[in-house]
């Protein structure tokens, strides 16, 4: 399918899944993690025999169903500078340690939702830490990088955290009585014809997401065995509409069978029917409507151009984008599996493990 196709075609494109996953403008990068941690060695991390073999450092092989990442002793990605963009990060399972140059940490999961906005720079850690040494440590998660228009690019660092009891959910049932289940990131969702909408929690300030005419939504559907559920059109101008296909087998639109490890473009404006085969079925869904300004990437900076770039690995070089304040590269906050924010304002956040 291509986007000249006749517009009875709800489609307009079917790419399978790479790593990282394609996205489209406003979004930058799509990763989806799905770990299966052993028991960890009492100090976070997988006992020291299961590394061998291993590029520890820069590990993403996966072997026995995991990987290291850039992590040397606990699994995930030490001290790492930003500019220019927003990362969103969904954890289903498991536990992140984030610790920022802010001198912020946290330790989020079970369905928390960070939004992280590295506006005009900050450096941050994300560990894995193996807290069960009786038991494997199951990690799910998606890291999602949104642009920031030129206008906000150099906006101060924040982030904020969406916990997993605040997270708008709905379960929608078919004729049949199968269930599609809703979870309801950023975007207002229609509950029924003439509804009233879900209103999400805020993302942060100067996000593009923040911006109503941005149409910026981001949702997953769960579908019960041969569910069918119809996915609301968007009503921005403009709009472009991923759905990612993750876990399942197949899932039928318009006719057209898609098969698990697909990404689907679909037209925007258009309600959309979704047919789910014999296996439940995951998807991810980013929309927004797109920026549309230049972009000069280099790793972990985006900006508009390559002056800006330049600019942005000589401030880093001269600021370190204010320094790491933590002992080492890769901080964990303890044993205890309990979920908790302290933001660089001095204000704390405390819930108890979901898990």
């Amino acid at each position: 399918m291509s986007p000249n196709d006749p517009p009875s075609s709800s489609i307009v494109d079917v790419q399978p899944l790479g790593m990282p996953w394609e996205s489209l403008d406003p979004f930058l990068f799509c990763v989806h993690h799905d770990d299966a941690y052993p028991p960890g060695n009492g100090r976070y991390g997988p006992d020291s025999a299961l590394l061998a073999g291993r590029q520890i450092g820069s590990d993403f092989s996966r072997k026995n169903g995991w990987s290291m990442y850039h992590g040397q002793q606990v699994p995930g990605f030490p001290a790492h500078p930003h500019r220019g963009f927003e990362t969103v990060t969904i954890v289903r399972k498991g536990r992140i340690d984030h610790s920022d140059s802010l001198g912020a940490g946290a330790r989020f999961g079970g369905g928390d939702v960070q939004w992280l906005t590295a506006g005009k720079g900050i450096v941050h850690a994300e560990m894995f830490p193996l807290l069960h040494t009786e038991k494997p440590n199951s990690l799910e998660l998606f890291q999602i990088w949104l642009n920031l228009p030129a206008d906000s690019k150099m906006v101060d660092p924040h982030f904020t955290m969406f916990w997993s009891q605040d997270i708008p959910r709905h379960r929608f049932v078919d004729q049949l009585g199968r269930a599609t289940g809703v979870v309801v990131i950023a975007g207002e969702l229609p509950l029924a014809a003439n509804a009233n909408l879900t209103k999400p929690l805020a993302p942060p300030p100067d996000s593009w997401a923040s911006r109503q005419h941005a149409d910026v939504a981001i949702w997953t559907l769960r579908m019960e065995p041969g569910a069918q559920w119809v996915l609301p059109a968007a009503t921005g101008n403009g709009t472009r509409r991923k759905l990612y296909f993750f876990a399942g087998t197949q899932i039928t639109i318009d006719a057209q069978a898609i098969p698990v490890g697909s990404s689907i473009e679909v037209r925007a404006g258009a309600n959309i029917v979704l047919i789910n085969g014999d296996e439940t079925a995951e998807v991810l869904m980013l929309q927004g409507r797109p920026i549309g300004e230049s972009v000069a990437q280099y790793g972990p900076f985006v900006m508009n151009t390559e002056q800006e770039l330049r600019q942005a690995f000589e401030d880093y070089r001269r600021t370190e984008f204010g320094g790491w304040p933590w002992p080492d590269p890769a901080p964990v906050h303890g044993d205890e599996g309990g979920r908790f924010a302290r933001h660089a304002d001095g204000r704390t956040e405390q819930y108890p493990s979901l898990e």
